[in-house]
């Protein structure tokens, strides 16, 4: 379920044992290479870096459905197993890690929330699997739509070869999650009452109702100047430097 780079060094460094360790997720259908250009960033030094890949996005499906409390309970085993309080949730991700700090057992405790999802207006690549029956036709579809961007956008164009790897039932019913989830609850109250947040983001990749959400609740924030929404595929170095301000506010 893991594999990084950081991590397979952080195992060969006798000090691995003492650092703290910060989990990574990444948003819908996504992988943990996303988060590999952070083994190369100051952050790898202070901290033990451990990326996860989810069942259906980089790790073997689940045998069950692949909903957002099924996923949240993978992470809150692996925070578990690795005595993580920190994790760092990529979009969609988010709602996964609060749900997972919410569980009594889970030593989650901080969550940097890079981008994630706040109001129902975030799920706009997820949520569009609930406008299909079927997931293989979902998932031709939101590849298409990725195709005529990612010529243009090399960082698209690497999300779009994770996407195309990704299981296409577990895609299919975690975005279909992601929609009936966000019509039922507000994601950005749930992540705020999960433990200490720091929200991280570029105002310009955000809806009008999620900035307007923020504008109304207390949360501490860092904004990401012309940041794309992929900042650790190609800006790792500013955003450790943004994770470890976060690390330091909370």
């Amino acid at each position: 379920m893991l594999a990084t780079k950081s991590e397979v060094d952080g195992s060969k460094d006798c000090k691995s044992a003492t650092r703290p360790t910060i989990l990574f997720i990444a948003g819908f259908g996504d992988n943990a290479s996303m988060f590999e250009g952070l083994s190369n960033t100051h952050l790898a030094e202070t901290y033990r870096l451990l990326p996860i890949n989810l069942p259906g996005f980089g790790a073997p499906a689940l045998k069950s459905q692949t909903t957002l409390e099924a996923l949240a309970e993978v992470v809150a085993d692996k925070a578990k197993e690795a005595g993580a309080e920190i994790i760092v949730a990529h979009s969609v991700a988010s709602i996964i890690s609060s749900l997972a700090a919410q569980r009594s057992d889970c030593p989650l405790k901080t969550i940097i929330s890079l981008e994630g999802n706040i109001t129902a207006e975030d799920a706009y690549f997820s949520g569009t699997a609930a406008d299909f029956d079927d997931p293989g036709e979902f998932r031709a579809a939101f590849l298409e739509r990725l195709d005529q961007v990612a010529d243009d956008a090399p960082v698209i164009a690497r999300y779009r070869q994770s996407v195309s790897k990704a299981d296409q039932l577990a895609l299919w019913q975690l975005g279909t999650d992601a929609r009936r989830f966000s019509s039922q609850h507000v994601p950005g109250d749930v992540l705020k009452s999960s433990g200490k947040v720091v929200y991280l983001y570029n105002p310009e990749n955000c809806p009008r109702p999620t900035l307007q959400w923020l504008k109304n609740n207390p949360m501490e924030r860092i904004l990401l100047e012309n940041a794309t929404h992929w900042k650790s595929v190609d800006q790792p170095e500013q955003l450790a430097d943004k994770i470890s301000e976060a690390l330091h506010r909370v």
